[in-house]
């Protein structure tokens, strides 16, 4: 099934690609989301019109992620979870926290969705994590779990 993506799907494509999509993975996951629609031949316009937003925005973007790397790259944040005995959580560290804790830190805002954990942060520690800012420029930044 062909449709357009409105939103960057990682591994799949950035917003306006058009993305050829078995119709089960389109059916279920990407078009309940909102974060495709069907292509159509007046849907090539839409399409048309978010690359030349993408591209406007592009350049500006890339500058302000260069700068956020640089406060970001090697930075230590600390996210407070509830443990048990021997240092497993009751639960995971999501995204959304790690992203919490990097404004409290000082840092820049970064999305959730731009935060990729390797494996689920499931332990008391110092985890890597890895923040895509840009098409271009990522950033490593270590979390350290404590237990609350």
């Amino acid at each position: 099934m062909k449709l357009i993506l409105t939103q960057p799907v990682s591994g799949l494509g950035n917003a306006g690609d058009v993305v050829d999509v078995k119709d089960g993975y389109a059916r279920n996951f990407l078009l309940p989301r909102k974060v495709a629609t069907a292509w159509t031949k007046g849907g090539q316009k839409q399409v048309d019109a978010i690359t030349q937003g993408r591209t406007k925005r592009a350049l500006k973007t890339a500058e302000d992620a260069s700068a956020a790397k640089a406060s970001l790259q090697g930075t230590t944040v600390t996210v407070p979870a509830r443990a048990g005995a021997g240092g497993r959580l009751f639960g995971a560290v999501t995204p959304s926290e790690i992203a919490d804790a990097i404004v409290a830190s000082g840092g820049p805002q970064v999305d959730k969705r731009r935060i990729e954990v390797s494996a689920p942060i499931r332990t008391v520690g110092a985890h890597t994590v890895h923040v895509r800012l840009h098409e271009d420029v990522s950033a490593d930044v270590t979390v350290n779990v404590v237990a609350a």
